[in-house]
């Protein structure tokens, strides 16, 4: 009798489309497909230490009840080394949900960071005494959350390096290993763009979106400080659109790069163009693109023996 491979789940950065990664898990324990390991970079550790804490449902509750307003409560803006310290958000998930070491999930758990001062990537798995600590040093997006201090290393985001975490799945022990990709970026030409009108500050955005109020935040703060219009009717980008659209070209040309040289047994994809780097409040549309992603990578995981 063939004993059953271990089966590892690499799960990919993304921000807000990182909500795909919870539909992704409930497809996939659907077919029967149970990871034995699951790694993860930045958003991807977080939902992956919530299936691994056995925590998930409690987290798609709460986030299908998200609003913008509410994302934008929980976020704790600053101009010192990043736009948002994280503070208030890692609070709440210590509040509301149960901190553990590593070593106690219920299923072995990684997560990628990077060394900020020698680019160096950082595998915070065995040994790790909390894992919300792991998580937050894992999400920390350079230029949007304040990098986190980790005994003497300063981390940020594990996606500056290794965007979809096949390697570490596989240094844990997986011999099958699915990834779950969500940093593909498509260049459709340049990014939408507003017009700021000379001697006015920004219109507050009516669209519901954390973006777009975000991004007024932010544009009044800099002119506050004369950084902001010089006057002169023209058509920019925004602080915000210049930040996302350049994480994602950086993530989706580096995850592309890294799973060149070790290429998934089967891979994932979910079509997340849609979702703003930002958009925590569409949770659902994100979870089921997940669902529909794990429905056309089924012939891949029929190849792959997982089903």
């Amino acid at each position: 009798m063939t004993a059953t491979p271990r089966i590892g789940l690499a799960l990919g950065t993304g921000a807000a489309r990182g909500w795909a990664h919870i539909g992704v898990l409930r497809a996939l324990e659907e077919r029967g497909i149970r990871p034995d390991i699951v790694c993860g970079t930045s958003i991807g550790a977080l939902v992956g230490a919530s299936w691994a804490a056995d925590d998930m449902d409690r987290l798609e509750e709460w986030l299908r009840g998200l609003s913008w307003r509410d994302v934008l409560g929980y976020m704790d803006f600053t101009l010192g080394n990043g736009l948002i310290q994280g503070r208030r958000l890692f609070e709440f998930f210590r509040e509301r949900f149960e901190d553990q070491p590593v070593d106690q999930l219920a299923v072995p758990w990684g997560a990628v960071a990077t060394d900020l001062h020698t680019g160096m990537e950082v595998w915070l798995r065995e040994g790790e005494r909390s894992t919300l600590d792991a998580v937050r040093a894992s999400v920390s997006l350079p230029g949007l959350f304040t990098p986190v201090k980790h005994g003497d290393r300063w981390l940020v985001d594990g996606g500056l390096v290794n965007p979809v975490p096949i390697s570490l799945c596989r240094a844990l022990g997986a011999e099958t290993v699915i990834a779950v990709d969500i940093s593909s970026f498509r260049l459709t030409g340049p990014p939408a763009r507003r017009k700021v009108a000379a001697g006015k500050g920004p219109r507050r955005a009516e669209a519901d979106g954390w973006l777009d109020n975000a991004r007024a935040w932010t544009d009044r703060l800099l002119e506050g400080v004369g950084w902001g219009s010089d006057g002169q009717e023209e058509e920019v980008p925004s602080l915000f659109e210049v930040l996302s659209h350049s994480i994602n070209i950086m993530q989706a040309r580096i995850a592309r790069s890294r799973m060149a040289g070790d290429p998934p047994d089967a891979l994932v994809k979910p079509r997340m163009e849609h979702v703003a780097l930002m958009d925590f409040h569409r949770a659902a549309e994100a979870i089921e693109e997940g669902r529909a992603a794990v429905r056309r990578a089924d012939p891949a995981l029929e190849d792959a023996g997982l089903r």
